[in-house]
């Protein structure tokens, strides 16, 4: 990667074909990186952050690289879930519903699919969320 904000082709990609599924949802690029949004609500944003601006990333760099990483909203009863093991995913320190993960070879993609769906439904007018298949049940 060239500088903060670069996302890898191959990440950028799958990224792409998740939320290029959800209905009226777009890509622009953001102020450091790319994100997805539905109307004006972003539901995805993935970038590389500057960890010298933002040690908290720090941990996650590898070969001093810096992490790439995915912004999305949860819900409150999935936003414990997720953080509270850790890695990959941890808390933002700005919005109460917003979840990080760290992305890389660990990353199950299907659930990150979920995961992207979910924030789409979160942010979406009802009538587009509507358009989505259900979640399947849990358990």
């Amino acid at each position: 990667m060239s500088s903060p904000g670069d996302v890898p082709p191959e990440i950028l990609k799958r990224v792409r074909s998740i939320c290029r599924q959800l209905p009226e949802s777009y890509e622009e690029p953001a102020w450091v990186g790319v994100r997805w949004r539905i109307r004006t609500r972003t539901f995805a944003h993935v970038y590389a952050p500057d960890v010298d601006r933002s040690p908290v990333y720090a941990p996650y760099a590898t070969e001093g690289q810096a992490p790439v990483v995915m912004t999305f909203r949860a819900s409150d009863d999935d936003l414990l879930g997720l953080t509270a093991p850790g890695f990959p995913f941890f808390r933002a320190h700005w919005g109460r519903d917003v979840v990080i993960a760290v992305l890389g070879d660990h990353t199950d993609w299907t659930e990150l699919a979920e995961l992207i769906t979910d924030s789409y439904r979160g942010m979406a007018p009802k009538f587009l969320a509507a358009r989505l298949p259900l979640p399947p049940p849990v358990g």
